[in-house]
């Protein structure tokens, strides 16, 4: 693949501990996000994907520690995807097709990455 860039899906949501999935609801969403991941891999636009888990510290510029991740206007961040294409436009494109989008709270921010250093 030539000319192309890297982008970056940010997949955030608003978390609900009171209503928690079933084993099926589950097995689905993994369907789902296993069928985005592969469809990217085949069509060599996927670099990484990472998905974050609930636990975490957050780490202030005074260097002070708060248990438990942050939740800014009621969302998280769930996970992130590094993914190659043409254009912004192009990636935005493929995050269309990402799963969280068919969750009430879901959102994808794509971003262009650039390099440090």
């Amino acid at each position: 693949m030539s000319n192309t860039e890297e982008f970056m899906m940010i997949f955030s949501f608003t978390p609900d501990f009171s209503n928690q999935p079933s084993q099926e609801d589950l097995d689905q969403m993994q369907q789902s996000w296993g069928k985005f991941i592969g469809n990217l891999a085949v069509s060599e636009k996927l670099v990484s994907s990472h998905q974050l888990s609930f636990n975490g510290v957050q780490i202030a510029a005074d260097h002070s520690i708060t248990e438990g991740i942050n939740i800014a206007d009621g969302k998280t961040i769930g996970g992130n995807m590094i993914v190659k294409a043409a254009s912004l436009e192009e990636a935005v494109e493929l995050a269309k097709a990402c799963p969280i989008l068919y969750a009430p709270s879901g959102n994808v921010e794509v971003r262009e990455i650039t390099p440090m250093g």
